[in-house]
């Protein structure tokens, strides 16, 4: 029975690391602002769906203890090179095969979007021959695993030109591998509001130097040292810590004793102002917080990274000048003691970071959806002003879809 002639986009995800779920949203929504109704989409997280044998679907709940252990970092560099990545997906399809081919049924699409590397090779295998078109979004900036380059991947659409090098290192087709940066929410991207209403809403000291101390939406890598460092430098500053989900982590910091002004958040969606209000930016060095960042324009003190995986982010940030690598608590503490006695030098990495960043990402591949679709976007085909006001809910859920 048909339910709808609208094209419909599958967009594969996980909440393996917080990045692969902000670039999912991020281009369902520059879809819906570019094209409205005139398409249906699906957010789907592969390792949680219904069927996915329980092994899999603890696994975004896993992620942050194999990272806390080293283990990710060991089987990453263990399993990275392309003939490797060939026996990993030939190895695991006869494991994986029946909930590959249920995903394939139960999210039939026009067209698939894949934010993680896991899921590539699987997918593309379930669908066979007369699938749709595949398209691939990479989620760090440099130093990229072997899985997420498929060679029968229609797009894949990188961060940066590291990454595309990668994937050519690999034998991708040149012409199938684009650089148009790390899509992030519209909010990320828009003009910042007035910084001295910001610190109002927040309730910041207005003259105060805010420090925005996260550690992804996991609320992994040294956190708490972090702050604590900070807290008994001798340093005045304001510090706004972003525990993510990482509850165990927002109670240890609820129920420690601060110097300096202090305030905690959990997850939270006003990270877009928290950045905006902010005058430096600590974190470890995920895709999606590094490329929010740059877009909001704060300057970043990089503590902590995923070895493997984030080195380039690191790479990337410190060759744009938008901040600076400091994985000891003195080297931290020493930089963030530079940066609010030269305050010039933290304006200059700041105008660095909005130099750097690429704002555009999410619409140049809705764009390219869109094209392969053959869909026409409103306002005569421009692209579309982020206007937060117009800014759709994302829904997790089927749309309806031709069947």
């Amino acid at each position: 029975m048909q339910l709808s002639n609208k094209p419909h986009v599958v967009v594969y995800f996980t909440d393996a690391g917080g990045g692969h779920r902000a670039a999912a949203e991020a281009v369902v929504e520059a879809l819906h602002r570019r094209y409205e109704d005139r398409l249906t989409t699906e957010m789907v997280d592969f390792f949680r769906t219904s069927g996915t044998p329980r092994t899999l679907n603890l696994a975004p709940d896993l992620y942050p203890g194999l990272v806390r252990a080293g283990i990710w970092q060991t089987s990453y560099r263990a399993t990275d090179g392309r003939s490797r990545a060939r026996v990993i997906t030939a190895s695991l399809w006869p494991y994986l095969r029946r909930i590959a081919n249920h995903l394939v049924k139960s999210h039939p699409a026009d067209l698939v979007v894949s934010t993680h590397p896991f899921a590539n090779s699987l997918l593309i295998k379930a669908m066979g021959k007369d699938r749709p078109p595949f398209f691939t979004v990479i989620t760090d900036f440099g130093t990229i695993h072997a899985l997420w380059f498929d060679k029968r991947a229609d797009r894949i659409f990188v961060p940066a030109e590291a990454a595309r090098d990668r994937g050519l290192s690999y034998g991708m087709d040149p012409s199938r591998v684009e650089v148009v940066g790390f899509p992030v929410l519209a909010r990320y991207c828009e003009p910042p509001p007035d910084r001295e209403s910001l610190r109002k809403k927040f309730g910041w000291p207005p003259q105060t130097p805010v420090v925005l101390i996260v550690g992804g939406g996991e609320g992994m890598g040294p956190v708490a040292k972090a702050a604590r460092a900070i807290d008994e430098s001798g340093l005045y500053v304001m510090q706004v810590i972003v525990a993510g989900r990482n509850k165990r982590l927002k109670g240890a910091l609820e129920a420690s004793t601060w110097v300096n002004p202090t305030t905690i958040y959990g997850f939270t969606r006003e990270m877009p102002d928290l950045l905006h209000g902010a005058d430096v930016l600590l974190t470890k060095a995920g895709g999606a917080t590094v490329a929010e960042a740059l877009n909001a324009g704060i300057p970043m003190i990089l503590y902590a990274h995923v070895r493997g995986q984030e080195e380039g982010n690191v790479t990337y940030v410190e060759q744009a000048g938008a901040g600076v690598y400091a994985p000891t608590p003195k080297l931290l503490v020493r930089s963030l003691t530079r940066w609010v006695s030269r305050p010039q030098e933290r304006a200059r990495a700041a105008e660095n970071a909005r130099k750097a960043a690429r704002p555009q990402a999410a619409d140049l591949i809705a764009s390219a959806i869109g094209r392969e679709l053959r869909l026409h976007a409103v306002r005569g085909g421009r692209a579309v002003q982020a206007d937060r006001r117009k800014t759709r809910p994302l829904v997790e859920q089927s749309h309806p879809h031709k069947t």
